[in-house]
């Protein structure tokens, strides 16, 4: 088992890594202050590993209670918000209750935000079930639900007490989740660490067979460079924690403007990243060479590398929509180069739209007539 830290003074708190942690209760009750327990998961996951977990606990005398919600980013509404209320308030669970997430990262974020709002805030724990919470969603505090106009708009910043990764729950993974998962390993790469890409290129092969170290290696460094990013700048405040944005402005659009659950949030971002890197070029800053690689890593994750039929108003009517923004004004995350990203609100329109509009020819470039092309 590997154990990081999360600095961020008072509320640090550790990310364990390891082999079948579920299995470990006096882990978990380590971090549990009190003596009642609420354990939030979906009706894919709890089947798999609630029972379990509710069994050890009630053996180690906690009153526990369970909320199975409904699997799917489109559940992530107030209406099943609500659904974690009515059981903490039911069973008359107080200021001392710890809830638990055991799932994805639909039930990471609205498990912390009903711990940030209940009786003004109590207890939570992550215990994220795919790659992609393990490495992004569950590591950082943020937390929240998606509104029809926008995703993840209504929500608290809500530090867990710890961070369970039990890395064998991968094994029953759908290939699907796991390349969306690989779409947010990518990105830190991208965004601050060059070595990581690097060595993400060399070992992508293994990781897409879920080779047991090389997983958990991906894992390590990925939750080091997240917290990294999350101490230097928890709230958001400083430009720093947006740079964990690569892709994602590109990438929620589709979400929101294709309809919650139409497609996965790894396999947007990873479409916007290429977008980031396409328009990063288009800035002088990448070249032809660099969005080419950008590209073949994702095609090798299994991660779609063309946006889905949308104008370009669209897009840009769904990004107005972001929490980056600032006075009505578009900031996107681009690459000054591969594994150093920048906030950028200089954008040209001209070759924002150039990007939108290159659909199935995102990310090839060619040079005609002496000038490039999309």
């Amino acid at each position: 088992m590997q154990r990081l830290e999360v600095a961020l003074g008072d509320r640090s708190y550790p990310i364990y890594i390891g082999y079948s942690l579920l299995a470990n209760a006096d882990l978990l009750s380590e971090h549990i202050n009190g003596k009642q327990v609420l354990l939030v998961s979906n009706t894919t996951v709890a089947p798999l590993y609630a029972e379990g977990l509710l069994n050890q606990l009630r053996a180690a005398g906690y009153t526990v209670a369970e909320v199975v919600l409904p699997d799917g980013e489109s559940f992530k509404d107030w209406q099943h918000l609500n659904q974690i209320f009515d059981v903490l308030l039911r069973a008359r669970f107080g200021r001392r209750a710890t809830l638990v997430a055991l799932g994805g990262g639909v039930v990471g974020d609205m498990t912390g935000f009903a711990a940030a709002c209940y009786q003004r805030g109590v207890d939570f724990i992550q215990v994220p079930t795919t790659l992609l919470s393990q490495v992004d969603s569950s590591v950082g505090g943020k937390t929240g639900i998606n509104h029809p106009l926008g995703k993840n708009m209504v929500g608290a910043f809500k530090q867990p007490l710890a961070v369970l990764i039990d890395t064998a729950v991968l094994n029953t993974l759908p290939a699907r989740e796991f390349s969306a998962g690989m779409a947010e390993v990518i990105k830190y790469g991208l965004i601050q660490d060059a070595e990581f890409l690097a060595w993400l290129e060399a070992n992508m092969d293994g990781l897409m067979a879920r080779d047991p170290a090389l997983l958990a290696e991906a894992i390590r460094r990925s939750c080091e460079n997240k917290a990294k990013v999350v101490a230097a700048d928890e709230l958001e405040q400083l430009d720093v924690r947006a740079l964990l944005n690569l892709g994602h402005t590109f990438g929620h659009a589709i979400e929101t403007g294709m309809g919650y659950g139409s497609w996965l949030h790894g396999e947007a971002v990873a479409v916007g990243m290429l977008m980031a890197a396409d328009l990063s070029w288009r800035q002088g800053w990448l070249s032809q060479a660099d969005v080419s690689r950008v590209k073949l890593l994702l095609q090798r994750a299994a991660l779609p590398v063309q946006p889905p039929v949308m104008s370009a108003e669209n897009f840009l009517h769904h990004m107005a929509v972001d929490k980056k923004n600032v006075d009505g004004k578009l900031r996107l995350v681009l690459l000054r180069s591969l594994g150093q990203a920048v906030v950028f609100d200089s954008t040209d329109k001209q070759q924002l739209l150039a990007t939108l509009n290159a659909g199935e020819n995102l990310g090839q470039h060619h040079i005609n007539g002496g000038e490039l092309n999309g």
